[in-house]
């Protein structure tokens, strides 16, 4: 039995808007909450209320854009209820429909210890396709280049659309490339199921498809998840969006965004989903939370005259109000490019500086990288000094990618991209021989009835090893084969140290300076 939750003044914790929102009647329901709202806050508050109402944890199925946001609101509500934050079902849409899948996804044709490729494995694997199906394609002028195929494919994909219909209206002047797109894509697809690997986009389709084919399934969820809130709902894709719908076949959903925050469009984000919420969940309340706690009124007045200006029909009519006292007023500085605006932003800096102010005093906020490029460019070009304070993701660091891959592969003998991916370290291992490696130790093991990891150790495999890196490929394959064998015997802890220590260990010492 579960005990009691610690009290909550829910009108007093919240502003008027947000208790609305927060306290609404079951049922379908789409909150606006403007920049600096308290979005977050009126989402977590959202969770605690349902749970003071007797909802249980696991009816709750909460859907973010990242896992920062769905790690940061489910610690709050840990807070707020004391409950354990893992008894709800929280994350991205990627990381719920891996969970599920990992159920589930034989049913739509997975194994339950499929692999996740990340961007670069994936396009790996599609470079190979389409150079075995056209040598020549990468090599043509004006062709695109794998990785633009790559984006192109998925760009259609988070869209609902086909390959084929993204590279005709891209690409309208080459003859007939409309139709070997459509067929990298379809070898692509077969060469992924035959290693059992998916990518980020399989995840979603994978996970649309169980529900629209599996009744069973579909209405398993939907009597399970009881309350469904989803996060920026401004930013879903359409792929996104039809899960929602089939999950939400009672209408007991609530979407958290705002229509004047969509820029994920080129990443396949549909404005429509939040404009068509209405229609797509009959009934629906609509809550507009206006009040600001982030910017200044002068900040606020310049935004809302922006959103103002805008043509009827294109968002939802609101109106943010500001809480902090009034400031100085915002400039507005019209400029022809990017060029235009480094230049300005220079000028400024020198001007700050004339005055008596630090460089390290000052900062510049930008929207995405690429807007920065013409900045540092010229801030390089004279001698300022500056730092960029984002880098590269941990698990985007190709040590760790070259680590985690043998922990993937040790799971997981058929993924070919991880294969390659750590023995390709050694000397003169390429995807060729890699994949040449592979396919003999698969073969041979088939034939002996053994163990892929075991047979790595063999021989007849080492002989299939080239001469420089002979010396090294007993350490790996023994790594490997030890790994493997600890999965279902060893904590996970374990198993990571245990990968540590053998092969990978003297190879980071003399690869990396700083390998402690």
């Amino acid at each position: 039995m579960q005990a009691p939750l610690p009290p909550i003044d829910f009108k007093a914790e919240l502003n008027d808007e947000q208790y609305a929102a927060v306290t609404s009647e079951p049922g379908p329901a789409l909150v606006l909450a403007g920049a600096g709202s308290g979005k977050t806050r009126t989402l977590t508050y959202r969770v605690a209320y349902l749970l003071h109402q007797g909802v249980q944890p696991h009816e709750i199925l909460l859907l973010t854009f990242t896992n920062k946001a769905s790690r940061e609101m489910l610690e709050r509500v840990e807070e707020l209820t004391g409950i354990n934050g893992r008894q709800l079902w929280g994350g991205t849409f990627h990381s719920i429909a891996q969970r599920i899948l990992r159920v589930h996804g034989d049913l739509v044709g997975l194994q339950r210890n499929y692999t996740i490729l990340d961007q670069g494995e994936a396009e790996a694997i599609l470079k190979n396709v389409i150079q075995t199906l056209d040598s020549k394609f990468i090599k043509t002028k004006n062709n695109p280049k794998p990785k633009v195929v790559a984006d192109m494919i998925s760009y259609a994909r988070n869209t609902c659309r086909e390959p084929r219909e993204e590279a005709d209206e891209r690409y309208p002047f080459l003859d007939g490339m409309a139709d070997k797109v459509d067929k990298f894509y379809k070898a692509y697809k077969q060469a992924k199921l035959d290693q059992q690997v998916v990518d980020y986009d399989d995840l979603l389709e994978y996970f649309l498809k169980l529900l629209r084919e599996q009744t069973e399934i579909r209405e398993q969820y939907q009597a399970r998840f009881k309350h469904i809130l989803v996060d920026e709902f401004q930013d879903t894709n359409r792929l996104q969006s039809d899960i929602v719908d089939q999950l939400a076949g009672h209408h007991q959903v609530m979407a958290v965004g705002d229509d004047a925050q969509c820029i994920y469009t080129w990443r396949g984000a549909d404005f429509d989903n939040i404009m068509q919420f209405e229609e797509r969940h009959p009934g629906a309340e609509i809550h507009k939370i206006e009040t600001n706690y982030r910017s200044s009124p002068e900040i606020l007045g310049f935004a809302n005259a922006v959103l103002a200006s805008q043509p009827s029909g294109l968002g939802f009519s609101k109106e943010l109000r500001a809480i902090k006292p009034s400031r100085e007023r915002p400039y507005f500085v019209p400029v022809m490019d990017t060029r235009g605006q480094a230049k300005f932003i220079i000028e400024r800096i020198e001007g700050l500086v004339d005055e008596g102010r630090n460089l390290s005093d000052i900062a510049i906020l930008y929207r995405a990288h690429f807007q920065a490029m013409d900045l540092q460019m010229e801030l390089t070009r004279l001698n300022i000094d500056y730092q960029i304070t984002s880098g590269v993701r941990f698990f985007e660091q190709a040590h760790i990618k070259d680590f985690t891959a043998q922990l993937r592969f040790a799971s997981n003998p058929a993924d070919v991209s991880a294969f390659a991916r750590f023995t390709c370290l050694l000397p003169k291992v390429g995807p060729k021989t890699a994949e040449r490696i592979h396919k003999f130790t698969r073969e041979r093991a088939a034939k002996l009835e053994k163990n892929f990891c075991d047979v790595l150790v063999s021989p007849e495999v080492l002989k299939k090893v080239p001469a420089d890196a002979k010396e090294e490929w007993p350490s790996l394959a023994e790594t490997i084969r030890e790994v493997s064998a600890a999965l279902t015997e060893r904590a996970p802890d374990e198993i990571i140290q245990l990968a540590l220590d053998g092969w990978y260990s003297s190879y980071i010492r003399e690869i990396y300076p700083n390998w402690t």
